[in-house]
């Protein structure tokens, strides 16, 4: 079977497509055969090792996948094989065939596509947890960083749903204004401009946002404090900006509440609640309620461009590698 590695840190060149041996799935472990993998914007920085723990060498980048279980290991009893599901994917991700700890599979419903489903793996996973940690309030005027992205497109249209009465969505080029307009946002802001905070200020009559879900981190994390209302909530999940906040303790003083969010410390510590809420995610996908767009879909030899895709910022919504 194929799979994609790299054997060096560098750019989206040092990904090859390699033959391997099938994997068989050990306790725990179910055996998948792919049919859509959903490209990460992690996996670019792990790849160039720049990111949050870079991967040992030789890796293979993790990813979300939708197919059918081929083969399940001992102990597991939440899938049969044929089931059509959907994982996240540590390790091996961008494969023909791939292994997945079936703790986190989705089992899918009749009739939903593979770009539909591949959301239900990690992507809206995470935006379900990111507003969870939120605690939005009926009427909250919500600050969405990233709105165009692969999972800020989802929480856009999400944060409906857990009581925002506003949204306003930052992007990082004017091309994507419409874009995050179109996915549920009431006002759209260009964090590349020096004077995006103004525009956010402007947008609420100098009042700011009760809640910022926050993705980039770096400066616009600390930026974003100034547009925080006293006693507001701030959710950091990502560093797609490349730096990692610091954050002074000093600008907490105003009351303003920073709380990291891990999708895996909420499969470790309440995986009931990601359970339920798998649940009702399903149940705004298969109602219409919650789309994803497909910026691109690749055959799998061509991991690098998907990965240039989302360098280049040119990314809208998601992209899937095909095998």
């Amino acid at each position: 079977m194929r799979t994609i590695r790299y054997h060096s840190y560098g750019n989206p060149d040092v990904l090859t497509v390699e033959e391997v041996p099938v994997p068989s799935p050990g306790p725990g472990q179910v055996l998948i055969r792919s049919e859509a993998i959903g490209v990460n914007f992690v996996e670019t920085q792990r790849r160039r090792g720049t990111g949050p723990f870079p991967p040992p060498l030789p890796a293979t980048p993790n990813g979300d996948v939708v197919g059918i279980v081929e083969e399940v290991g001992a102990g597991v009893t939440t899938v049969a094989v044929g089931d059509r599901v959907a994982a996240p994917v540590m390790g091996g991700a961008y494969a023909d065939l791939v292994l997945a700890d079936a703790t986190f599979l989705a089992p899918l419903p009749d009739g939903i596509d593979s770009a539909q489903a591949s959301i239900l793996a990690s992507p809206a996973q995470t935006a379900l947890c990111v507003l969870k940690t939120a605690r939005i309030q009926p009427g909250d005027t919500v600050l969405v960083h990233a709105a165009a992205g692969a999972i800020g497109h989802l929480m856009t249209q999400l944060v409906r749903h857990y009581g925002a009465g506003r949204v306003i969505g930052t992007v990082g080029s004017p091309a994507k204004a419409d874009f995050a307009r179109e996915h549920g946002t009431d006002v759209v802001v260009d964090y590349s401009t020096d004077g995006w905070t103004d525009e956010v200020l402007k947008a609420t009559d100098g009042e700011g946002v009760d809640v910022i879900l926050d993705s980039v981190g770096g400066d616009i994390l600390l930026a974003g404090l100034d547009v925080l209302k006293p006693f507001g909530r701030l959710v950091f999940y990502g560093a797609s900006g490349g730096t990692l906040p610091q954050v002074p303790a000093m600008r907490l003083i105003p009351m303003k509440h920073v709380v990291g969010c891990g999708l895996d410390q909420w499969w470790q510590h309440r995986p009931d609640d990601i359970r339920s809420g798998l649940q009702e995610l399903i149940g705004h996908v298969t109602e219409g309620r919650l789309k994803v767009h497909v910026h691109a879909e690749l055959p799998l030899a061509e991991a690098a461009d998907a990965h240039r895709i989302i360098e280049d910022r040119a990314q809208l919504g998601r992209i899937l590698l095909r095998p």
